[in-house]
């Protein structure tokens, strides 16, 4: 168990999919452009196998935009894309209704 301020830690928003493309060492990670408002970050995410880039595009997903940077196979990410994962699937966590990039997750 986490405590309430050990969750408040944590710094969700919303962010918009503005690009995706195929990572350049890794089959199965895309690089991802994120609109979070009055910032754009990349992010490297292992979604390939289960969603098209063309099915990312536009699509409001969560992500922690509070954790240290990490290379990932020779490139950086800047922030982590929540998912679901099942035995045999992975689905990306989105806003359910319109909601402008960069909106804080409480």
């Amino acid at each position: 168990m986490i405590t309430y301020e050990d969750f408040s830690k944590l710094e969700l928003k919303v962010g918009k999919v503005l690009e995706a493309n195929d990572h350049p060492n890794a089959d199965r990670l895309y690089v991802l452009k994120v609109d979070l408002g009055a910032t754009q970050v990349q992010l490297v995410a292992g979604i390939k196998n289960y969603y098209t880039k063309e099915e990312l595009i536009g699509k409001l997903v969560i992500i922690v935009v509070n954790l240290e940077p990490k290379v990932l196979r020779g490139v950086e990410s800047n922030g982590m894309l929540l998912a679901a994962h099942s035995e045999d699937k992975i689905v990306i966590l989105t806003a359910d209704r319109e909601v402008s990039p960069g909106s804080f997750i409480k």
